[in-house]
């Protein structure tokens, strides 16, 4: 919980952020501190915008920033707040709560008797609940507060229709690669707050980091500076980049052991279809006492995994074992997996939805999530039709075939094949039908 007054005679944000704290994150230190050093956010922020009118006129008004982690929102609130008249309080809505939101009134009911407004940015304000969001509402209707709140959830889903009918919203996207890529060489070429004496850093590490940041500035920036301190002074190439950018995965992984041994040999016997070999490995693991739950998750994952559409129902067998090991238990339930065993040994295998979704969180990976067009967006919540969303979506069931010929993938994807069936058991039959309706859903 901070309770940081910006009066007249004290420090305002925008001071304190001309002296940085060297011990800070990189991501900290670089935080933009005007609107001509923020990036991106040209749809709300253009020039002559209400939004960058009331910023550079000392008045903004109460808003709701929506975006994803990393866009800017509590930067945008700090620039706002850095020259804005009047003083200027923040609260996270992770700590504070009824009392701090009281006292914030009560210090904004004496200014106001000094003629001095009062500007209150709440971080997450989605993790306030009715009864708190409530408090804020009399304060922020006769313009006691000005409210900046923060949120990466929907506020139309999150915030109380009362107090967002007050309240003009703001959606910021996820920065593009290229805006990422820039506050990254920005770091690198200022000695004051960004990295004093940094070491060569290769141009493709630098697109690579800015590629996979999913456009969260923060993830970019703790990568780049997770990088340069590895490198020990050394050049920083795409290999050193990538290490840093997926370490905090890697600090968490668990050495393997003779319990991972036998459940590996189990899943490459069953997925090679040796069911004598498959039995054999499940009989070591329940005879050396291993957890049946445990051997009944991976005959679940493996049937989707591994069996997949060359025969959907093997995933209803190993559901129905597992399902089975719960309310029989040992050592009947030996018999349920045994059962589920032979199946997925014997069954057509294909791993095509499993590459299918590979290749899909490959392109995710690579280049952020790209957002649905306009027309499949959620439209049923009040304010949706005022964000474009739903305006122009066909309904399938009212179209021949049940098929409306309508680009459903975002920009920039159209065409792209992600799933690739085989000719194995039910799946030769799903491609046939896969392929009459690309056909129909590539004439959009």
């Amino acid at each position: 919980m901070s309770d940081q007054l910006f009066d007249s005679t004290e420090e305002r944000p925008e001071s304190r952020e001309k002296q940085p704290d060297p011990d800070a994150p990189l991501a900290v230190r670089m935080r933009p501190r005007s609107l001509d050093e923020l990036v991106g956010h040209e749809h709300v922020l253009g020039e002559g915008s209400a939004l960058r009118r009331a910023i550079e006129e000392g008045h903004p008004h109460s808003a709701i920033l929506y975006g994803p982690p990393g866009s800017g929102k509590t930067t945008l609130a700090r620039i706002a707040a850095a020259g804005a008249e009047g003083a200027f309080e923040e609260e996270s809505a992770v700590n504070a709560g009824k009392a701090e939101i009281r006292g914030v009134i009560e210090r904004a009911r004496e200014r106001r008797v000094a003629g001095r407004p009062t500007v209150l940015f709440l971080d997450e304000i989605h993790r306030f609940n009715k009864a708190q969001q409530d408090a804020l509402l009399p304060a922020v209707e006769d313009g006691l507060l000005t409210l900046i709140g923060a949120t990466t959830e929907n506020p139309y889903f999150e915030v109380n229709s009362a107090l967002l009918s007050r309240c003009q919203v703001y959606e910021l996207q996820p920065l593009d690669p290229e805006q990422v890529e820039r506050l990254m060489r920005r770091a690198l070429e200022d000695p004051e707050r960004g990295i004093a004496e940094p070491p060569p850093v290769d141009d493709a590490a630098l697109e690579m980091l800015a590629r996979r940041s999913g456009g969260d500035a923060r993830v970019a920036l703790a990568a780049l500076e997770r990088a340069v301190e590895r490198a020990a002074g050394g050049a920083v190439d795409v290999a050193a980049a990538e290490d840093a950018l997926q370490r905090k995965a890697v600090d968490f992984d668990r050495k393997g052991d003779r319990h991972y041994d036998f459940i590996s040999a189990w899943i490459k016997a069953t997925r090679g279809s040796d069911v004598d070999a498959s039995l054999y490995y499940l009989a070591v693991m329940l005879e050396g006492g291993e957890d049946p739950r445990f051997i009944a998750r991976r005959m679940v994952i493996l049937a989707s995994e591994d069996v997949g559409n060359a025969d959907p129902q093997a995933l209803l067998i190993a559901d129905a074992a597992a399902r089975a090991v719960d309310r029989v238990g040992l050592p009947e339930c030996a018999l349920n997996l045994a059962q589920a065993c032979v199946y997925l040994a014997t069954a057509p295998k294909s791993n095509a939805s499993h590459k299918g979704l590979g290749a899909a969180r490959a392109e995710v990976r690579e280049h952020g999530a790209r957002t649905p067009p306009d027309h499949l967006r959620d439209a049923h919540y009040p304010g949706a039709r005022a964000l474009g969303r739903g305006d122009g979506y066909r309904y399938p069931h009212d179209e021949p075939d049940g098929v409306a010929d309508q680009q459903l993938l975002p920009d920039g994807l159209e065409g792209r094949r992600f799933y690739q069936p085989t000719d194995r058991g039910f799946e030769a039959e799903l491609g046939r039908r896969l392929e009459l309706l690309r056909k129909k859903l590539e004439k959009n």
